[in-house]
């Protein structure tokens, strides 16, 4: 028996039982993954599946077993190489970051400048994609940090820390008929075509939401995952742009009029998610550090040692931008 062998089972399970998906997401060929799979069974001498001619049906009891089981011990294979590695000063390695495009492109540039001079060695691998993705890669254990957004205060599934409430804002054209008024109304707004955030199409998203509470329906014309493409075509003249505040720049203003949409929608949170299987490197404190320095730590590696009443946010959540990144260099962030 191999950790790769266990590595390949828990694959398998977490794709379904489709082992043309597991081999891709593990990088491996289908008939080498289906050997290793027999290998395993016939070394534990028995099935771990249940089996529909060539396809994979569903897990055996005993099989059901086998995957808790190895589940753990693969988590603490990790827990072996992240120790190996701050034993090795705790400086090198690389630390994988999944996100939204908006932090990807907006937050952290600032955050990891401050985490590069402290760690000049480690390397920052940065996977911008959807809430989903970034969920799913945590799941897996792709990525060691998540960083994603929610309309509300209602944290997500796993170990999340509330790194800041933010605001939706609208842009427009300088010579746009909005422009020249004060906060836009929904009425206003359900006159116009709409240029936002794909998961501004989800039945659940805040904005389908509280159009629906006026008995409105938006008219989202186009959307993109970006704020910068977002920002450039509302510029081509195809709508007005719905997105978040910390996505205005000062050259914005230039040729996009900035509007509020407060107190229409309410505010969003940003989460920094952990992967509580893990402990907390010398990396993941840094990046700590720089994005949420109102998290308390010692709480945390309390809560981590399993002390699930240690108070981790002892005081308010931060608005975008937060007071200790106003008064620092690093961060030169407007408020929208």
């Amino acid at each position: 028996m191999t950790l790769i062998q266990l590595r390949y089972l828990v694959a398998i399970v977490d794709a379904g039982l489709n082992i043309t998906l597991a081999a891709e997401r593990v990088h491996a060929t289908q008939p080498g993954l289906s050997k290793q799979l027999k290998q395993l069974e016939d070394e534990l001498g028995f099935a771990l599946f249940v089996r529909r001619g060539k396809r994979l049906d569903s897990l055996t009891p005993e099989g059901a077993e086998v995957v808790e089981s190895a589940r753990n011990m693969l988590n603490e294979a990790a827990n072996i190489r992240i120790l190996a590695e701050s034993l090795r000063t705790d400086t090198r390695g690389s630390l994988m970051i999944a996100c939204t495009h908006t932090q990807a492109r907006f937050v952290l540039p600032q955050a990891l400048g401050r985490v590069r001079r402290e760690l000049p060695e480690l390397m920052l691998r940065i996977h911008p994609a959807e809430r989903e993705d970034v969920m799913d890669r945590l799941t897996r254990g792709t990525a060691d940090i998540g960083l994603i957004s929610t309309s509300n205060d209602e944290a997500p599934e796993g170990l999340a820390l509330p790194v800041y409430r933010w605001d939706l804002v609208a842009v427009v054209p300088t010579k746009h008929s909005l422009a020249d008024g004060g906060a836009p109304t929904l009425t206003q707004l359900a006159q116009h075509p709409l240029v936002s955030y794909d998961s501004t199409l989800l039945p659940g998203s805040s904005l389908q939401k509280r159009f629906a509470a006026d008995g409105l329906k938006p008219q989202v014309g186009l959307t993109a995952p970006d704020a910068d493409l977002i920002k450039g075509y509302v510029r081509a003249g195809l709508g007005v742009g719905i997105l978040a505040q910390m996505a205005i720049r000062p050259e914005d203003a230039a040729d996009l009029k900035t509007l509020s949409l407060q107190p229409l929608f309410g505010p969003c949170t940003t989460w920094l998610l952990l992967r509580p299987d893990r402990r907390l490197s010398r990396p993941i404190i840094a990046v700590l550090s720089a994005l949420a320095p109102h998290i308390d730590r010692v709480a945390l590696r309390h809560w981590l040692a399993g002390d699930k009443s240690a108070v981790i946010v002892p005081g308010s959540i931060p608005h975008w931008p937060p007071s200790a990144w106003e008064t620092s260099a690093d961060w030169a962030a407007p408020k929208a």
